[in-house]
């Protein structure tokens, strides 16, 4: 028992996600996955830009 709010919630859910509209920003996409923030590394985080990624050999 118990279960009928729960379940009453996810298709809510699921159903808010099935109808959505929405217009993504391809061009936003393309500069983030390109790498064309154009924002800064932190100092913090520069020594980890400097490395080779292992991923890319």
């Amino acid at each position: 028992m118990g279960r009928g709010r729960a379940k009453a919630k996810q298709t809510k859910v699921a159903r808010d996600l099935k109808y959505r509209t929405f217009d993504p920003d391809f061009s936003d996409l393309q500069r983030e996955l390109h790498g064309e923030s154009g924002d800064p590394i932190p100092d913090q985080y520069s020594d980890l830009a400097e490395r080779e990624d292992p991923a890319a050999s």
